[in-house]
């Protein structure tokens, strides 16, 4: 009887990686690469060693939020040096590796997945406490391998209010509980828009069923994101790590 076969990727041998969280979502444009980079920012600044594995191959956004033009090196020819944040985060994306950061990747299934496996492989990581996995949005080929090749130890699903998003926000949790992965919570972006002016909290994309879905699975929503001009400015400027905001630390508090 033939034994059954054995996705996991090893982790490269001058590596040391001790917790591995995933970053999903239902869909694209719900905010995902900004919560995985707000998670590790959050938890760099508690005194952890930090990094993230970017598998959105093809839109991978991280370098940009972190004011980062610089190219990953490779010192053998095989391992590869991942960047660092301004503040010391480890970041490894197709972004640092291309030539140009603006040519597609128009690449098949499978080659993206052999990527995503070569970033846990082929990378040096030094030391990390915290990696955070920014995965593609849905259920496709990219986030089978993350929950089949690297450690996972558990996982943040990112959703916003519109019922639509919900509803294929469910097809992610589904995944992850199919496949015996952890869900450490909920997030839910753009939430709520708080006027400057008059300090109320208008629900611009209309009412949250982010309690529905927690409800049905037992979940716990761990925070809800307004949408913040703020944040949005410190994306385009490179700065990220300067965002002094406290939404994440809740999300931070589940995850230590």
């Amino acid at each position: 009887m033939s034994q059954p076969f054995d996705f996991k990727a090893h982790l490269n041998e001058y590596s040391s990686v001790k917790k591995v969280i995933g970053i999903v979502s239902g869909k694209g444009g719900v905010g995902k690469s900004l919560v995985t980079s707000m998670l590790a920012v959050e938890m760099n600044r508690r005194g952890y060693k930090t990094a993230i594995l970017d598998a959105d191959i093809t839109g991978p956004s991280i370098p940009k939020a972190f004011g980062i033009n610089e190219k990953a090196i490779s010192k053998d020819g095989k391992n590869i040096i991942p960047v660092k944040s301004k503040k010391g985060i480890e970041i490894i994306s197709l972004n640092v590796l291309l030539d140009k950061g603006s040519d597609p990747v128009v690449w098949r299934g499978p080659i993206i997945a052999g990527t995503v496996k070569q970033f846990w492989s082929n990378v040096i990581w030094d030391n990390i406490d915290y990696m955070f996995v920014d995965m593609p949005p849905g259920t496709g080929d990219v986030p089978l391998t993350v929950f089949q090749s690297l450690p996972i130890d558990g996982i943040v699903v990112v959703t916003s209010p519109q019922e639509l998003v919900s509803m294929i926000v469910e097809k992610a949790v589904r995944m992850a509980e199919i496949m015996n992965i952890p869900i450490r919570g909920l997030v839910e972006n753009m939430s709520y828009f708080k006027c400057p002016d008059c300090n109320k909290e208008h629900k611009i994309f209309g009412d949250s069923n982010i309690e529905k879905i927690a409800d049905k699975h037992g979940l716990k929503v761990l925070t809800k994101l307004p949408v913040d001009p703020e944040i949005a400015k410190l994306v385009d400027n490179g700065m990220i790590e300067e965002y002094k905001g406290e939404h994440f630390i809740k999300v931070a508090n589940e995850l230590e």
